[in-house]
């Protein structure tokens, strides 16, 4: 019985090549009590091997969170199989409003202790006694409230190539950081504004809207689908679009375009842009803002001494990122002295 990815990311790129099929970027969460975590992240991996399913899924105790590329052809029967169990039956999907056949090279699910890294005790308080879901229509009515406080619920990278008009953008490296900081920065209006939260596809608000009420906020909304729903409505309807830039996703596209503004900076030369890349010192793998004059000059690099080591034999190279000394400078997140224009 196979449990586990038998192709190399590389080899499953040169296989999506070749066949060509349509695939649909999306995504879905939702909270429930699995009694068994391992087993049904067995019985998920299984099933969705079958349907050539990739993509990054968290299954924990306290539900599942999933970010998906699924075959055109394979959508339906992956959404019967998903109907099929009792805690996901019409579960919303945040279907992408950009595709592409490499968003995800390989299928990824882990058992881990939560879905999302909150920091929180979930035992301290009633995690259901969330906020008031909203739509986009009723998003953009609430965002012209002068009594309406927006809060963007995701780090750094991720708000600084987009986010809503006169959102308040916390400069944090965690989830779990912009909690403490968000509710000290507010608490002098707890009772007399509302907290209208947002983040990629709404997760991250289902559990902060409810820690929210229980510190005391009395007016807590959130955007039902995050940014990527958001968009889709305001495609399919003919809203106003609020949003300004680019919607940052995890997956390989790093992101996908809301707005034609371009609102971040190369952080090397300081030139209007807002392509995401990883360095391509895997040692450090830093992700930064790159532009196509920069990667060119600096050979997909953040910094000189990386170009130095890319240089370097690949067996000196896999030596330097040797070692647990070395875990904590690996995927960080746009910080580094070295980025002279970074925000």
């Amino acid at each position: 019985m196979q449990l586990y990815n038998t192709l190399s990311a590389k080899e499953r790129a040169a296989l999506l090549e070749e066949a060509g099929e349509d695939r649909l970027t999306l995504s879905f969460y939702q909270y429930a009590k699995i009694g068994n975590p391992k087993l049904f992240r067995n019985h998920v991996f299984i099933a969705w091997n079958e349907m050539q399913v990739l993509g990054r899924i968290y299954v924990a105790h306290e539900g599942i969170n999933a970010q998906l590329s699924v075959p055109a052809r394979n959508f339906e029967q992956f959404k019967t199989f998903l109907d099929g169990i009792y805690f996901l039956k019409n579960v919303r999907l945040n279907i992408a409003i950009e595709h592409d056949l490499k968003s995800f090279l390989k299928l990824k699910v882990k058992v881990r202790k939560k879905i999302v890294a909150d920091g929180l005790n979930d035992a301290s308080f009633d995690v259901t006694n969330k906020g008031i879901h909203v739509d986009a229509k009723k998003f953009n009515s609430l965002m012209k409230d002068p009594d309406t406080i927006v809060v963007d619920m995701r780090n750094h990278y991720e708000s600084e190539i987009g986010h809503f008009e006169g959102a308040i953008t916390p400069d944090v490296d965690t989830f779990r950081d912009s909690l403490d900081i968000i509710e000290a920065d507010l608490k002098d209006h707890k009772e007399d504004k509302k907290l209208l939260m947002y983040c990629t596809g709404g997760i991250r608000c289902e559990k902060a809207s409810a820690y929210y009420k229980h510190k005391g906020f009395q007016q807590v909304y959130q955007l039902e689908g995050g940014i990527i729903e958001y968009a889709r409505q305001v495609q399919n309807l003919g809203l106003e679009n609020k949003f300004v830039g680019k919607n940052f996703v995890f997956d390989h596209r790093r992101g996908e375009r809301i707005s034609e503004d371009i609102i971040a900076q190369c952080h090397q030369c300081g030139k209007p842009c807002d392509t995401h890349v990883n360095c391509a010192n895997e040692a450090c793998h830093l992700l930064f803002i790159q532009c196509e004059e920069c990667a060119n000059e600096m050979q997909n690099c953040c910094s000189d001494t990386c170009v130095e080591i890319i240089q370097m034999p690949y067996e000196e190279q896999k030596k330097l990122r040797s070692g647990t000394h070395n875990s904590n400078k690996i995927f960080k997140k746009g910080r580094s002295e070295k980025l002279k224009f970074k925000r």
